[in-house]
């Protein structure tokens, strides 16, 4: 906000070219070889982890009711690996029918099945905590019509997300974005003022090529890589992209760095001490 004079609380939910990059890149102009991820969410936050973005590559989400759902089952417990993950890849379902967040259950029992809602609250409160069905609740949930996968998703569900956390997260996540697309250099700027602790400035300048070797040996050494090693990562893939786009940094500059912050000089970024 303070480098755009774009005030958050203004940026639309529903922008095609940002929602596209939660299933694409190409609204950076760059390939999904070139910054190495099928999808554009680096920096995004709780969309830039390496677990969510496989999610995101095998959901394909459009719209804001699909990234709820991933926010829920990237934040359950026991609801998406050997869950909803099966479901959506053997075509049971697609990321809008599995079970993202808490709500859902009782909102799908009442509606959808029809049945008390005195009820459903207390099944969605069993399973969210992990508790499971009880016969009789298996019993009524049949007799209303609820599918066997429905039943079984329930079963396995260890902790569920509420909706409304999930809501606050994407709407985050969602503005963050916009800057990525709409403003990329201020977004850069503002993810390595905020998060560039782990950097390697020197190699930062050499570019695009040496960032991408530091990535690919880095990666090469697995489980042997260093503690230090492992912590470049995100801000080195932040970096990569950001090159791929046609940015670069610059060295130190005496006379123009700011104590802490990345100062954005046209196409560059100009590091602080």
């Amino acid at each position: 906000q303070d480098l755009t004079g774009v005030d958050p609380t203004t940026i639309p939910m529903n922008d095609p070219k940002v929602m596209s990059i939660f299933s694409s890149t190409e609204a950076l102009g760059v390939t999904p070889e070139q910054i190495r991820t099928p999808v554009a969410t680096y920096g995004v936050p709780e969309m830039g982890t390496r677990f969510v973005r496989q999610m995101l590559e095998e959901t394909q989400p459009k719209t804001f009711a699909d990234l709820l759902q991933i926010s829920g089952l990237s934040h359950g417990t026991g609801v998406w690996l050997g869950n909803a993950q099966e479901l959506i890849r053997n075509g049971t379902c697609t990321i809008k029918t599995v079970i993202g967040c808490r709500d859902d259950i009782m909102l799908y029992l009442i509606y959808k099945a029809g049945m008390d809602a005195a009820l459903a609250f207390k099944i969605t409160e069993s399973v969210r905590k992990g508790k499971g069905l009880t016969d009789e609740w298996i019993e009524e949930m049949k007799k209303c019509g609820v599918p066997q996968w429905y039943i079984d998703s329930c079963l396995r569900i260890e902790y569920m997300f509420p909706k409304a956390h999930a809501a606050a997260y994407v709407i985050s996540a969602v503005r963050t974005a916009y800057f990525k697309v709409y403003y990329p250099i201020q977004f850069y700027a503002a993810y390595f003022t905020v998060r560039g602790e782990d950097v390697d400035l020197e190699l930062l300048v050499k570019g695009y090529d040496a960032i991408y070797a530091k990535l690919d040996e880095i990666e090469a050494k697995g489980f042997n890589a260093t503690t230090k090693e492992k912590n470049m990562v995100p801000a080195l893939e932040m970096a990569l992209e950001m090159t791929a786009r046609g940015f670069r940094f610059k060295m130190l500059d005496l006379y123009k760095s700011d104590a802490r912050k990345y100062i954005v000089d046209g196409d560059a970024l100009i590091p602080p001490f």
